[in-house]
């Protein structure tokens, strides 16, 4: 999927008009995204909410094992695309989501581990809990960042892949295959089985993180081709069309949606699971659906 342009990086380049307008469609998100985080209260999280999962009868063993079995997986098919396609695959926000969910499940096996060792010197889930109470440090709240946004990420790129991407590509642009698309399935397969496991929450403000992460890709895009890089990796990136505004308004507001299905997913489990298994989901030792106040 490459797509050529011989004046792209030149001076000329990136004086045309379309090059403002898209810039200001990227900086104001980031400065909204930075203005939202300032003014939100951040909510507690406890670090038995990173390893212990919502089911009461679920040993937190298995969510270790789970976390461990999918980087295990996601990184063969990473090596695998990369054996196959080389080491341009990773300027594509495809590979870039794939890794961040990768670093999670990373992250996540780690703390889960970490909690499981816990757990075994407890004996009992309920008495971590209750006596416990640890609130989350460092690396929790960062694992904890990286699953929100790897959960708009995810859902952007399967979105734009299955629905714009391939239905409308052109001939020769690249050819639909097993490795490619489990590329763009089981990073939200495995992420959407990690959320019917696992006790994290999913606010709203979170979204802030997965603006800065899309931003960052197109800042990296942007300053490849001002080094003189000749094409882009996703036609709707180019800058040199006049429909340019309109294809980056149109990825910008396409992510909240992204999100916002996500944050719907997140709730569903956490009302229908609890309707319907009551007696085996366990809650959030705070509110399940954490409060957002403005500081």
């Amino acid at each position: 999927m490459v797509y050529s342009n011989e004046e792209s990086g030149s001076l000329e380049y990136f004086l045309r008009w379309q090059v403002a307008v898209c810039a200001l469609i990227i900086i104001l998100p980031t400065i909204g995204a930075f203005v939202l985080l300032s003014r939100i209260q951040k909510p507690h999280l406890n670090s038995s909410d990173l390893w212990i999962p919502c089911w009461k009868n679920l040993n937190p063993v298995w969510l270790l094992i789970y976390r461990a079995l999918v980087v295990f997986c996601m990184s063969w098919l990473l090596y695998e695309v990369t054996i196959l396609y080389g080491a341009p695959v990773f300027f594509f926000y495809t590979q870039w989501t794939f890794m961040l969910v990768i670093v999670y499940f990373v992250l996540g096996t780690i703390i889960s581990a970490n909690g499981c060792w816990k757990y075994l010197k407890t004996a009992v889930v309920e008495s971590e809990e209750d006596n416990v109470k640890e609130r989350a440090g460092f690396w929790g709240y960062l694992m904890l960042i990286l699953y929100q946004t790897s959960g708009g990420a995810v859902m952007l790129t399967d979105i734009v892949f299955w629905g714009l991407l391939l239905p409308f590509q052109s001939d020769g642009q690249f050819s639909l295959t097993l490795l490619i698309g489990c590329i763009h399935g089981v990073n939200l397969l495995f992420l959407l089985l990690d959320t019917a496991l696992n006790n994290l929450p999913f606010p709203w403000f979170r979204m802030a993180y997965f603006v800065f992460w899309s931003c960052t890709y197109i800042i990296f895009q942007w300053t490849l081709h001002a080094c003189g890089l000749s094409w882009w990796p996703y036609p709707f990136l180019e800058l040199s069309t006049p429909w340019a505004p309109m294809w980056y308004f149109a990825i910008a507001l396409i992510h909240v949606p992204c999100y916002g299905i996500y944050v719907l997913v997140v709730k569903l489990k956490t009302t229908l699971f609890s309707k319907v298994f009551p007696q085996m989901m366990r809650g959030r030792i705070e509110a399940s659906t954490c409060k957002e106040h403005a500081s």
